[in-house]
């Protein structure tokens, strides 16, 4: 193992960082035209983020034997070089299958270069200088989401949504370049067998259990393929959990949630990444679709929020330091709590500014405690368990983020409908009240477009079912983010158990 050039070093991971979540930030704004191009509903194109965080989810806990079998340096460019391939098949992509097998080929790299990347930070800084040093990765985890929406916004109205996958490539070549130039070998291999049982395990029980949440949207929760896929998915991962805790090399050792602190923290950083994310998706389906702005204004409205969460990342990290974690926590869940809670008050009639003002207020909340209490858990470990508490943490954050876009959409969904059918039941024809203000409504429209009677009535039924539509899905939303907002307090109740324990291990300092 070489001893690392500390400078290079990080510039390279947080290059490579950088770009993976650069490229699903931009994703997210251009999801409504990726809709109406590849001719998708809203339960099918969320797994372009579903499907990424499920492969990246799985691909995690794997990247632990990767790491402890391959060089650093030949794992990282391999990572970047997947990416860069998944993202080419994403631009080329004709049908949405062939855009969501690019994006499970970006998934793969992505998910072995994200706990890759933390286990180097934690091989080559102290637990003391820890709080900083993830400040500096956050940086590049909240620099990316300010620039990604407003680039992909403007790609998106004057060109196409392709671009924004077109333009991973040459970035990513570079960056594998980068790496076989600069980055070295830091981390120890111990050549470990893989454990495919496990593998399979996972796979199949993740898969299944978010497949059933993700249709339970358009199937509504009572279909038998619905709760088969949730019963096998629940079942599996049963399995799974029995395997890693009797076999002598596990996928995941999850015997690091005997840390009552790692434990805390996870749980509720995984709590955090259901709300978080989930949001992310909806709102751009309600500012785009349903309010009618350009993906380039959709992309500004996240702006001020994302270079606000940059701001506060390094000095977050600084006051992780000095004040350890549950203040920061307790904080900035009251105010992600209070902020998602005014976005269940949505209407056609809500401002841009208040929308930009709400989404700000709410990214400085998430600033507190993103990475610090991620740090907070991996602190509490020991050497011998930080790659493995990386994975377990990192695959439970991934697994969080991809449950709660769908939970969040699905509960959009159904919602919605639930909305439409109120609304289509209130205005009965049945009911002489409703009936006579229908054939008023039928009557102005005729006047006003010169139409004859019979066709103008018609009309005035396409434009009343065009509003019914658009209140339903805005309820639909509404209804969603007050899920995110029973999410956010349950994570906030979690953090009150999170402290800093008095003694953290021990860590073997490096010197650069």
């Amino acid at each position: 193992m070489n001893k690392p050039n500390v400078g290079p070093t990080v510039a390279v991971l947080i290059c490579g960082m950088f770009l993976a979540i650069l490229n699903q930030t931009m994703v997210n704004v251009a999801i409504p035209h990726m809709m109406t191009d590849l001719n998708v509903s809203t339960t099918t194109i969320q797994w372009l983020s579903t499907g990424f965080m499920l492969a990246n989810a799985i691909m995690i806990p794997i990247s632990t034997f990767l790491m402890s079998t391959f060089r650093t340096k030949w794992l990282f460019a391999v990572s970047m070089l997947l990416f860069t391939a998944g993202s080419f098949i994403c631009g080329i992509g004709p049908t949405f299958s062939i855009v969501l097998i690019g994006r499970i080929i970006q998934a793969i790299g992505a998910g072995i270069m994200m706990p890759l990347v933390t286990n180097i930070f934690l091989r080559i800084f102290p637990p003391e200088k820890m709080g900083k040093a993830m400040g500096m990765m956050g940086i590049a985890m909240v620099f990316a989401p300010a620039v990604g929406p407003t680039f992909a916004g403007y790609m998106v109205e004057h060109y196409s949504w392709r671009i924004l996958f077109f333009v991973m490539v040459p970035l990513g070549a570079a960056e594998v370049i980068f790496t076989l130039r600069y980055l070295t070998n830091v981390l120890p291999q111990s050549y470990p067998k893989l454990d495919w049982i496990g593998a399979i395990l996972s796979t199949v029980g993740l898969g299944a259990l978010l497949y059933g949440l993700s249709e339970a949207g358009s199937r509504t929760w009572q279909d038998g393929v619905v709760i088969t896929s949730i019963i096998i998915g629940l079942v599996f991962l049963l399995f799974f959990v029995y395997h890693q805790l009797t076999t002598d090399v596990p996928l995941l050792n999850l015997k690091v949630f005997g840390n009552v602190t790692f434990t805390m923290s996870t749980l509720v950083s995984v709590i955090v990444n259901m709300a978080m994310f989930g949001g992310m998706l909806l709102l751009p389906i309600y500012v785009q679709n349903i309010r009618g702005y350009t993906p380039l204004e959709s992309g500004l409205l996240l702006l001020p929020g994302a270079i606000l969460m940059g701001i506060m990342s390094p000095i977050s990290g600084a006051l992780f330091d000095k004040l350890g974690v549950r203040p920061l926590a307790i904080v900035g869940l009251i105010i992600t709590a209070l902020t998602t809670y005014q976005f269940t008050k949505l209407t056609d009639g809500t401002s841009y500014s208040h929308i930009m003002l709400l989404y700000a207020l709410r990214s400085f909340g998430m600033s507190f405690i993103m990475m610090t209490i991620m740090t907070e858990g991996l602190n509490a470990l020991s050497l011998a368990l930080k790659s493995h508490g990386t994975a377990v943490a990192n695959t439970m954050r991934q697994v969080g983020s991809s449950f709660g876009t769908a939970l969040l959409v699905t509960v959009m969904a159904s919602r919605t409908n639930a909305h439409a059918a109120m609304y289509t039941t209130n205005i009965s024809m049945n009911h002489p009240i409703v009936a006579d203000n229908v054939r008023q409504f039928e009557a102005v429209v005729a006047a006003a477009t010169g139409l004859p009677a019979d066709i103008g009535g018609a009309y005035a039924l396409t434009l009343l079912g065009g509003l019914i539509s658009r209140a339903s899905s805005i309820g639909g939303i509404n209804d969603a983010f007050v899920v995110a907002t029973y999410i956010t307090v349950l994570g906030l109740f979690c953090s009150l158990f999170l402290n800093r324990p008095k003694n953290r291990p021990a860590q073997a300092k490096i010197k650069s």
